[in-house]
């Protein structure tokens, strides 16, 4: 009779507080773009409207990273493997772009920044889309990988949250089986808010319970080269805005101080901003049409807009008639 095996128990997914200790390194490790923009094994969401620079500033930093250089007022304080996969560009005009933005750097970079040349078509709400940039990062041994843009990457409803949900658990799957952080190039709402960073993201509410930091990028009313960033941290104190100006011969942006101060975030809206934001409109308008129109005018929050024309309603100032609100006379 043979004998039989001696298998050799599971190892435990259980540890004691005193474990867990042991095995922390003796000093929190140093985020991979300081300050606190890009922990270690963290997601980055980066957006902002179109056209604003959202790309070209994503890849000045793929850059920086690989050189391990500081670059456009952040500091990298090692090299990292990078793994680009972006989904707009045919593959000859995105290198063009990356070879005028590497002639500051050299060839310091060059061994260290990988692209993805099949990114296009791969979906990660598909288990074989997931599994292929999964491939991918490993034979990059990939440090960060960079997605740009998501919409591209997936085919989920990005205004259903149980959506969104879904593809979020793949974005961490992808973290965590790579043991990457994740740069993640994404849209925004139409109308936002000056203080809406990180819910200003399109499917914010399923973004917001897995990102660890936002980057938000606006045009600047003064200077058509300049943008102005900002920032909001999950685990530490968001940096105060700043600006980047673009140097279109290199496709570089750099540090350009402070963003002017706009003073505080103006918190109510009267009902007399409600009217006149109907009377602007042509005197009628559907819900959804007013709140957007009265955020836009006035700065504000979706909330207070939405509280806004209901204290207006009670007033008198304007009337509900049809699913749509009208003035009253």
């Amino acid at each position: 009779m043979k004998d039989r095996a001696i298998k050799s128990p599971p190892p435990t997914t259980v540890r004691s507080l005193a474990q867990l200790l042991a095995e922390q390194p003796a000093a929190p490790p140093s985020g991979w773009i300081e300050p606190g923009l890009l922990p270690a094994q963290g997601i980055l969401f980066v957006g902002g409207e179109p056209k604003v620079g959202k790309s070209l500033l994503v890849a000045n930093l793929a850059l920086s990273l690989a050189a391990g250089q500081d670059r456009s007022g952040f500091a990298v304080p090692a090299a990292r493997r990078v793994l680009i996969c972006q989904f707009e560009l045919p593959i000859p005009h995105f290198v063009s772009r990356l070879a005028l933005m590497r002639r500051p750097l050299g060839t310091a970079a060059d061994q260290n920044l990988l692209v993805d040349t099949r990114a296009a078509g791969h979906l990660l709400s598909a288990p074989q889309g997931l599994n292929h940039f999964l491939l991918a990062a490993r034979e990059a041994s990939a440090e960060v990988i960079v997605l740009d843009p998501l919409y591209s990457a997936h085919d989920q409803d990005e205004n259903d949250t149980r959506s969104m949900a879904a593809l979020c658990q793949s974005l961490l799957r992808l973290r965590d089986a790579s043991k990457a952080a994740l740069i993640v190039v994404h849209h925004t709402k139409k109308a936002i808010g000056r203080d809406e960073i990180g819910r200003a993201f399109r499917g914010s509410s399923a973004l917001h319970a897995v990102g660890d930091s936002y980057l938000l990028l606006a045009r600047t009313s003064s200077n058509l080269t300049a943008i102005e960033l900002r920032f909001q941290f999950r685990y530490a104190a968001s940096l105060a805005p700043r600006l980047l100006q673009l140097e279109p011969q290199s496709l570089w942006f750099s540090a350009a101080g402070a963003a002017p101060s706009h003073g505080a975030p103006r918190k109510k809206v009267a009902p007399e901003d409600v009217t006149q934001t109907l009377a602007g409109m042509g005197k009628q308008a559907r819900h959804n049409q007013l709140r957007e129109q009265i955020m836009q005018r006035t700065d504000c929050s979706k909330r207070t807009a939405q509280l806004a024309i209901r204290e207006a309603c009670q007033q008198g100032g304007i009337v509900q008639d049809n699913g749509q609100y009208r003035l009253p006379w």
